[in-house]
């Protein structure tokens, strides 16, 4: 056999092995063996570049090239479900399906509703050509690359009876035990733990990274069929052939004919979900046949045809063993229950946040109390109730910590607050690394070829101690045994790189406690310049449009300690912006001042990020929600109703993309 045919052998052999294993969990070959024939693959591929195809088997490993997503407009609009809470609100939306179709007979298909990304699938002649996320409905990110990664997905489909061209939906998911393996390792390293799988699958398919993709295992359901010649009426059934194309279906679906038997599908997996090794929040209700979709159409939000039953929170009662206190960047102090593991919504609990010392007293707690937790949702829930009735007579009430568990400096409750600090921000150790941590990050200086671990890395051997630290590194002190040299010369590529960072975000990144990124730039284009930051007074703070007293003093304070002094004149030295560009400055009016801008909808000429940055350059103010201060709403396609309404109530002016940049001098 000749090399081109064994590699289009291989391929078939793989992309079947592959569905074997992560769809059918019914493998046929080993580790090892697969490993094999994934290794010719690779060699008579490199052999032969002519060949290259991204739906080849070779490709899901993902590569680690970044760059932007493109948004993509989709051919069918991807509207969110209406909601039921109980069985009385899924027999009022039964009723009006039988209105709807004027007591015509209709069947149900249930369906579980999976709590992860949603996502749009197109196929040409059998291969995946796009992947595309939700994004606002009408459009959303270009995410082909990395989902190409997600073995569970097929890139070409098996048999010959698919349309030539069709889209799929489902769900990008991640499964529980990856996501608790993902939690245990960030956790080890020191870093924010996900929420839950649904938000550590949505930060994961939006990564530039599609190697980290692919190390992330991520899982897909399906459960959607669109297209001008599909198999069958009847959605379940197009499922069920969907299925035999290789995608992975659930097994749950049920098509039932009354409502007695969607009663029956919600009651058992109410129950039963809790043993599926993914996540999911309810069950879905659609109106199996196509044609009577079609007949009863859809509202300015959601299909009529279609609705969502959502789960109630899970509760378990378990026993507070201690509560310990986290420091995070700015030195704000968390109190967390330890408490003995509790099974809640698919996963082990140990722990739950207790926000703030007000809270603990608000429970009136003591150590040893039969707890309630609750999760919607959240990996790190929330107590909720405390069994009072079973409370030991001896129990020692919590209190909250005096003295930084970290560091041993005493910790402060500044007025106004809710929270503790500890005020030795300069020898803290999580708050120096949190800043570091914070300084390297996509919004501040964006220095992406370093992260968390390296950094946390970098301060154990001494390397940094502060952000200016960052900028003294060399190739050869962090190439160690002299096998790093790329990625050490990568490193200190991205940190030169960052020199070039504006101004505002340099601001950001500096890690002011309270100056988010649009305090950051406020700041910024008001003073111009760090000096006179630096030397801004109370008065000239608070003078500011959307910057308090609070904020004012925290700005002042930083600028006032010697040590947040001499870094930022380090940084100087090294090169970082210290003022906004002369473009900047060029470009900067006061024809929007004073006005208060909201944005919605889908805009053709520019991005919602760009009509926000040139409200910003020309003295407005963004918000995003509508009230009788706001002085015009920016509105471009498909508005959302209620923000529509909610103009129109108060009497705000909408106005169109060509008008707004005609009013800020931009000839359209």
């Amino acid at each position: 056999m000749d090399e081109i045919k064994r590699i289009e052998q291989l391929r078939r052999e793989l992309h079947e092995h592959n569905h074997r294993y992560y769809v059918e969990n019914q493998p046929t070959i080993s580790d090892m063996e697969f490993d094999a024939l994934m290794h010719e693959l690779q060699r008579l591929e490199t052999a032969h570049p002519e060949m290259a195809d991204p739906n080849s088997p070779t490709q899901r490993v993902g590569s680690d090239l970044g760059g932007e997503f493109r948004q993509v407009a989709h051919r069918y609009p991807m509207l969110s479900l209406s909601n039921t809470y109980n069985k009385q609100e899924v027999a009022e939306w039964y009723d009006s399906v039988k209105r709807g179709l004027g007591g015509e007979d209709f069947e149900v298909s249930c369906e579980m509703k999976y709590d992860g990304l949603s996502i749009s699938l197109t196929y040409e002649n059998g291969q995946l050509v796009r992947a595309v996320t939700r994004g606002d409905g009408v459009r959303g990110d270009d995410v082909t690359a990395n989902v190409r990664t997600i073995r569970s997905i097929p890139l070409v489909l098996t048999g010959d009876e698919y349309p030539s061209e069709f889209e799929i939906r489902g769900e990008i998911l991640m499964p529980w035990k990856v996501f608790e393996r993902l939690n245990a390792e960030r956790e080890k390293a020191e870093e924010p733990l996900f929420a839950n799988p649904r938000n550590a699958a949505s930060g994961t398919l939006k990564s530039q990274n599609s190697a980290l993709v692919a190390s992330r295992q991520l899982d897909a359901y399906l459960y959607y069929l669109l297209g001008e010649q599909l198999p069958s009426d009847g959605h379940y059934e197009n499922l069920q052939k969907a299925r035999k194309w290789g995608f992975k279906v659930s097994e749950g679906m049920r098509k039932v004919k009354s409502l007695e038997e969607i009663y029956n599908f919600i009651d058992y997996w109410d129950v039963e979900r809790k043993n599926l090794p993914v996540a999911t929040d309810g069950i879905v209700l659609k109106v199996n046949s196509q044609h009577q979709q079609r007949n009863l159409g859809f509202t300015a939000k959601s299909p009529r045809w279609a609705i969502a039953y959502k789960f109630k929170a899970e509760r378990e009662r378990t026993r507070l063993l201690e509560v310990s206190f986290q420091v995070g960047r700015t030195g704000a102090v968390t109190p967390v229950a330890n408490m003995e593991p509790v099974q809640l919504a698919g996963t082990v609990v140990k722990r739950a946040t207790l926000n703030n010392e007000d809270f603990i007293r608000s429970f009136d707690l003591h150590l040893g109390d039969y707890v309630f937790v609750e999760k919607g949702g959240e990996i790190i829930p929330k107590i909720v109730g405390v069994d009072t009735d079973n409370r030991d007579p001896d129990a020692i009430p919590v209190t909250f910590a005096e003295i930084c568990p970290e560091c041993g400096t005493p910790l402060v409750r500044y007025e106004g607050e809710a929270i503790h600090y500890c005020p030795n921000d300069t020898g803290c150790p999580p708050q120096i690394r949190g800043r570091i941590e914070h300084f390297i990050s996509r919004k501040a200086m964006n220095i992406e070829s370093l992260g968390p671990e390296t950094i946390d890395d970098y301060y154990r051997h001494g390397l940094v101690k502060n952000v200016a630290d960052l900028y003294d590194i060399d190739v050869q002190q962090i190439n160690g045994d002299g096998s790093r040299e790329k990625s050490a010369r990568k490193i200190v590529d991205g940190i030169e790189a960052s020199k070039q960072v504006p101004f505002e975000r340099v601001v950001f990144a500096l890690g002011i406690r309270l100056v988010g990124e649009t305090t950051a730039k406020l700041l910024a284009r008001h003073f111009q310049n760090i000096d006179k930051l630096m030397a801004a007074t109370l008065d000239e703070l608070t003078h500011i449009d959307g910057i308090g007293e609070v904020v004012a003093k925290s700005v002042i304070t930083y600028f006032h300690t010697q040590n947040n002094v001499e870094i930022v004149e380090r940084l100087r030295k090294y090169g970082l912006q210290m003022s906004l560009s002369q473009e900047q400055l060029d470009s900067h009016t006061e024809l929007l001042k004073g006005m208060t801008i909201v944005i919605s909808g889908v805009f053709q000429k520019h991005s919602r990020d760009e009509y926000k940055a040139m409200i910003e350059q020309n003295g407005g103010k963004n918000t995003g929600s509508i009230s009788a201060k706001t002085s015009f709403i920016l509105a471009g396609e498909n508005m959302g109703p209620s923000k529509l309404q909610k103009a129109e109530k108060l009497g705000v002016n909408i106005i169109n993309e060509d008008q707004f940049l005609e009013m800020i001098g931009i000839k359209v």
